[in-house]
């Protein structure tokens, strides 16, 4: 089970840097992937991460404002948000790819629990 966590309330223009970490496992053996669900859409892929830190970018990968990490040793995952826009408002998801390279299209994974809430708003 991943968690995903560093959601909240930022006015726009602000950043957040989400984390996903496993307890009990390791991430290193995976593909981890970030996906958001915002209000009466559809789920969208964000950025996934290989495990040799390559990253592939999906629909809503807002490129040039957020970017996709992973410290092995520190077991996490990181999706760094800046300059967020009321659009990027949504709960974002980590999930687990069983597989050592990002899919092209983008796919929830696995593992992934009830998410962080992002909103941006003034």
């Amino acid at each position: 089970q991943l968690q995903a966590s560093g959601g909240g309330l930022v006015q726009p223009g602000g950043s957040l840097r989400l984390s996903c970490a496993a307890s009990g496992s390791t991430l290193n053996d995976y593909s981890i992937g970030w996906f958001r669900q915002a209000p009466g859409k559809e789920r969208e892929g964000v950025w996934c991460i290989s495990t040799t830190g390559r990253a592939t970018s999906y629909r809503y990968a807002a490129k040039g404002r957020f970017t996709i990490s992973r410290d092995n040793a520190k077991n996490t995952v990181y999706l760094q948000m800046n300059n967020l826009k009321p659009e990027d408002t949504a709960v974002y998801y980590c999930g687990a790819i069983s597989r050592s390279q990002c899919p092209t299209f983008f796919t929830p994974g696995t593992g992934w629990g009830q998410g962080t809430l992002v909103t941006v708003s003034s």
